[in-house]
């Protein structure tokens, strides 16, 4: 009996193994969950916008350089970087941190001079693209959003990091541990350069390169849509659905369709620069079967996955 409970949970295995790469709970996007938790966060308690998983072009390397989030408010804009380390951390003599658990050290260059450098280089793009920043209109911060993090010393990280102490102390209403941060750049009576400056940064910031995202069941993955997988007739209907001319797609509920297999119906929204997006008058709407799969190469990984439609709540592709 039990070799043969045994067999059978061999069995299970090898079958999801190579029938079901796309479980959801086989996805390891702790990361970008903690990034987005931190960005809705962000605006419930600041207000304002956060534009996340930025991949802004840097001119001297002619490489892109990934941006957490920039947290653009009334205030200023804020370049923010989310370490999501759990275990004890403490920053060595060099200004390197090291994060210790029970199995292994994780080292990592100093995080508060990458974002200083990742701040640099936005603002530099952003002059290419006509916005001159006042001075200290743009700041950045390291946000340390897990429970599991355990900062040794807190005292002695720079006032840029926002350990997870200070975090849970956020409150609306009480603003004080993020003093400096978004205080405003201007004087008064300058009132109509900051509304073009924040409408001009709006714009920008939301046609800039980012990476594509895919929304499933409780969970985000940050990465690069490559393309579909299905039956032909399925990916002649999505043929349309590319970064081109599509920045979003939603899915819809299932329904049947004879007795053959069920279909799902897939909302995009045609590309438009001149928005943040489409009303919901100009959707278009295919119908495919929930079989369909979404091809992803998720950030930081070098495994590509696959993710059935049924699976996907929402994607999101940058231009």
């Amino acid at each position: 009996m039990w070799v043969e409970i045994l067999c059978g949970l061999i069995l299970y295995k090898v079958i999801k193994r190579f029938f079901y790469d796309d479980d959801i709970l086989e996805v390891e996007s702790s990361d970008s969950n903690a990034l987005f938790s931190v960005s809705d966060r962000l605006e419930k308690l600041y207000g304002g916008k956060a534009y996340v998983g930025l991949r802004i072009p840097d001119a001297d390397t002619g490489t892109r350089q990934n941006i957490d989030l920039v947290l653009l408010t009334k205030g200023g804009a804020v370049v923010v970087s989310v370490k999501n380390l759990a275990g004890f951390v403490l920053i060595n003599a060099d200004g390197s941190w090291s994060c210790e658990t029970k199995n292994k050290t994780e080292h990592l260059p100093n995080p508060v001079e990458e974002t200083r450098k990742q701040a640099s280089i936005l603002e530099a793009y952003l002059e290419q693209r006509g916005i001159s920043l006042p001075e200290g209109y743009l700041s950045c911060k390291v946000i340390l959003p897990n429970p599991k993090c355990c900062t040794i010393q807190a005292g002695s990280f720079p006032p840029e990091v926002i350990t997870y102490d200070q975090w849970t102390q956020q409150k609306p209403e009480t603003k004080t541990m993020f003093s400096g941060w978004l205080k405003g750049a201007f004087g008064g009576g300058k009132k109509e350069m900051q509304e073009s400056i924040q409408q001009n940064l709006h714009f920008t910031l939301n046609t800039a390169p980012i990476w594509d995202r895919v929304e499933l069941k409780g969970k985000y993955v940050l990465g690069e849509f490559l393309e579909f997988k299905g039956k032909q007739e399925d990916l002649h209907a999505l043929r349309n659905i590319k970064r081109s001319k599509v920045s979003r797609l939603v899915t819809q509920k299932t329904s049947m369709l004879g007795f053959a297999h069920s279909t799902l119906q897939v909302l995009y929204s045609p590309r438009d620069y001149r928005s943040e997006g489409a009303s919901a008058s100009e959707w278009e709407e295919v119908c495919v079967r929930s079989s369909t799969e979404v091809v992803f190469q998720p950030q930081n990984s070098t495994k590509v996955r696959k993710f059935k439609l049924s699976s996907v709540i929402s994607m999101t592709l940058s231009a």
